[in-house]
């Protein structure tokens, strides 16, 4: 059942009418993509807008807005949103903080679960795995640097496996390709042949801040908007925290710029 405010937003949706319609465009990265994809479809039929996204990997959505696509939102980590609003790529002002996620590590399913609970013990894991999964995305170069400040960069190096642009490390790890990989938590913790293992410890603990954006150019900015809107209402909250996910909403300025190259603890 809805709550009272994410009906009283689909009740403002409604009263735009249908005769307003439009299609919406989305580029989005994939660490709220299964979050997106439970509130989306209320969108549509609350407002009568039709969304239309495309799920890809950070890389991917960087050579897709280079080579000149067009969509009328994107939706990614948020300093990626601020490189393109300084290229003018993205409108000045529209970025808006969707969600938060943590770091978290997977083994494959019935695998033993490695300790990672304290510094000690995860740079212990490392140095035990014969195999480590990361990815391209902001959890993966934040994962890089972390091997450095744990001092374990050069033993851990010829163990890794990066997945290509859009490509769960999930993957990888279901199909025993790595012993152990890391990814944001909303990507790893539900992936199919995954065991969860858990988050970072919370002194290395990485927080990326995953943000919306209008393209420059759009033909939907409007509606867009409503739909940033609708997704970000405290009522959505649910759709995001049972995918590892936080609400961005209520986070103080400083922490809502804080993402890839950041730590919070």
């Amino acid at each position: 059942m809805k709550t009272a405010s994410l009906c009283a937003a689909a009740v403002g949706l409604l009263l735009a009418g249908p005769a307003n319609a439009a299609e919406i465009k989305v580029l989005s990265t994939q660490a709220t993509e299964e979050a997106y994809k439970e509130l989306v479809p209320q969108f549509e039929k609350a407002s009568g807008h039709k969304v239309t996204t495309v799920f890809t990997g950070t890389l991917d959505v960087q050579k897709r807005i280079g080579a000149g696509e067009m969509y009328d939102l994107l939706i990614m980590a948020g300093p990626a949103i601020d490189d393109f609003i300084k290229s003018g790529k993205v409108v000045g002002g529209s970025r808006v903080d969707l969600a938060k996620s943590g770091v978290g590590a997977g083994v494959p399913k019935g695998a033993p679960k490695p300790d990672i609970g304290t510094v000690d013990a995860l740079k212990k894991t490392l140095l035990a795995a014969k195999s480590i999964g990361y990815s391209t995305g902001p959890s993966g170069v934040y994962i890089v640097s972390m091997f450095e400040k744990l001092g374990v960069a050069a033993e851990v190096k010829p163990k890794l496996k990066q997945t290509p642009t859009g490509v769960f490390v999930g993957t990888i790890v279901a199909n025993r390709e790595v012993e152990i990989g890391f990814q944001q938590v909303s990507e790893m913790s539900q992936f199919p042949g995954v065991d969860y293992v858990g988050p970072l410890p919370a002194p290395v603990q990485q927080i990326t801040v995953f943000s919306a954006g209008l393209q420059t150019g759009g033909k939907e900015a409007e509606a867009a908007k409503a739909l940033v809107k609708f997704i970000t209402t405290p009522a959505a909250a649910s759709a995001y925290t049972k995918r590892g996910l936080e609400l961005a909403r209520g986070l103080r300025p400083d922490q809502r710029r804080l993402a890839t190259g950041a730590v919070l603890v």
